[in-house]
């Protein structure tokens, strides 16, 4: 009877997967989502991160990206599936992968490569891993062993999608593990040499990455610090990875003459990338009042109007507010007791100093507050003036305390924010960027790094860029990074 009640139960499984075979791996998956579930999951998982992780909108090179990405998804085990490739705009090295057909690569990671076949690396180990369905297998292996969680899933589609904004998200960022992230390169290799890409630049991805995990070490020992661990893509592998290799080694070897390696068009292409920390876009909603000399930052997305009486930002869908009113001073009033005396209360919760950028505040919460009345107040001095600043969330909003300790996050990180205006608050911000240039016989990585502002350690970032590190010079001629 057990023997029966196990093949039933088998049975059903199947049946409910649909025999889900995966074309990467050339074997049955007992995996409990559709592909259909599989790629409305990625498509709410990839809303979700534009809609708060700031995208790099630079249409030549997003094109161009997306170009490389869809020629190796074509060459691909699952070519009909609809690939999205997006870059993100972070000075981090990493690249990832959700469900469904979608890969993100970091601006920072462009920036220390060298050729169309490295970038096509990085986006086929990332295709690898959605073609053998490894965020849904890790997902089903977690689920549970139990037949009762297994039937659970299958009939009432609980734990299925879950929690969008986290689903698989730290696999995704940091890795499936040692045996996926390897089959993901054995794939990955495969997909290169068909689309005619050197499979061999995937070990270059890795020595340059490896190079960056060794500067961070020696940095760390210098500053006294604890090293940080690097979990981003190919963090697996040692550098000489005799395993790796197999894997590229057993893709197949290209001609000489059919190898697609591509490093003048990566060149043209890249020129101009941003370096490093992107200040337009980390200061983006910065706003700025010359006449009364103060500086604040609203929350990203957020509309700021600037009226007779105060200042307001609002959320781009009229759930909260920050306003700004401003007025004149009791010289030797404290900052607590203004707050209080402005909003006609003997205390405040979550009462707090602020002291910040040399100015003195106060913030709290009120009790017993109506329905008109703000979530958050703050008051700062600054010269002969008083800043009152007010969170509220608008309306019935049915805000959760998670929730509603989310907005008052937002509060805080503004009130937090105000600061004496600065020169560059009203100028454009200094962007660096990443430029080629040809060495010549008097070119050393020392010489440049004297004449650039990039930082602690410029030599040896130039060393990264250019695949000189530790040692070595670039050859006359040589086309080199530089930033400026």
């Amino acid at each position: 009877m057990h023997y029966f009640y196990k093949i039933a139960i088998a049975a059903l499984i199947t049946a409910a997967t649909g025999c889900a075979f995966n074309p990467a791996t050339n074997r049955p998956d007992l995996v409990l989502m559709s592909e259909e579930k599989e790629i409305a999951v990625g498509r709410e998982m990839h809303q979700k991160l534009i809609d708060s992780t700031p995208i790099y909108r630079d249409p030549v090179l997003t094109a161009y990206v997306d170009h490389v990405g869809q020629k190796v998804a074509a060459a691909s085990d699952r070519p009909e599936l609809k690939y999205h490739f997006t870059i993100i705009d972070s000075q981090d090295i990493n690249a990832f992968a959700l469900p469904g057909g979608y890969v993100y690569i970091n601006r920072g990671l462009l920036t220390y490569l060298h050729s169309e076949a490295e970038i096509a690396a990085v986006l086929a180990h990332e295709v690898g891993h959605i073609t053998a369905r490894h965020a849904v297998r890790q997902r089903t292996a977690a689920t549970g062993a139990s037949v009762a969680s297994v039937l659970s899933v299958l009939v009432t589609g609980s734990g299925v999608v879950g929690d969008v904004a986290n689903l698989w998200s730290t696999a995704a960022v940091k890795g499936y593990g040692r045996e996926m992230e390897l089959e993901a390169d054995r794939f990955g290799a495969q997909y290169m040499y068909n689309a005619g890409y050197d499979p061999q630049a995937m070990i270059n991805v890795i020595g340059l990455l490896k190079d960056q995990e060794t500067f961070a070490r020696r940095r760390a020992r210098i500053e006294g610090k604890e090293p940080k661990t690097y979990h981003g893509v190919f963090s697996s592998h040692p550098r000489n990875d005799i395993r790796l290799q197999e894997v590229v080694q057993a893709a197949g070897q290209l001609p000489e003459d059919k190898k697609v390696v591509k490093m003048e068009y990566y060149r043209e292409k890249t020129d101009g990338l941003v370096y490093g920390k992107n200040a337009r876009q980390s200061e983006k909603n910065r706003f700025s009042h010359k006449r009364l000399g103060f500086s604040l930052l609203f929350p990203d997305n957020w509309t700021v109007e600037n009226r007779r009486s105060a200042i307001i930002g609002t959320a781009p869908d009229n759930s909260a507010s920050i306003t700004i009113k401003v007025s004149s001073r009791q010289s030797n009033q404290p900052p607590s007791m203004a707050l209080r005396e402005a909003y006609d209360v003997r205390s405040l919760l979550q009462g707090e100093a602020l002291n910040q950028y040399r100015l003195k505040g106060h913030t709290g919460k009120l009790k017993d507050k109506g329905a008109e009345a703000p979530d958050r107040v703050a008051v700062i001095f600054y010269g002969s003036r008083q800043y009152l600043m007010e969170g509220k969330i608008i309306g019935d909003t049915g805000a959760e305390d998670e929730q509603s300790e989310q907005y008052d996050n937002l509060f805080l990180t503004s009130i937090r924010s105000f600061r004496p205006l600065r020169e560059s608050d009203v100028t454009q911000p200094d962007i660096k960027r990443l430029r080629y240039v040809q060495a010549n016989e008097k070119t050393t990585f020392a010489s440049l790094a004297r004449h650039m502002e990039i930082g602690d350690y410029p030599e040896e970032q130039l060393r990264l860029l250019n695949g000189y590190y530790p040692r070595g010079e670039p050859q006359p001629g040589e086309w080199i990074k530089i930033v400026q």
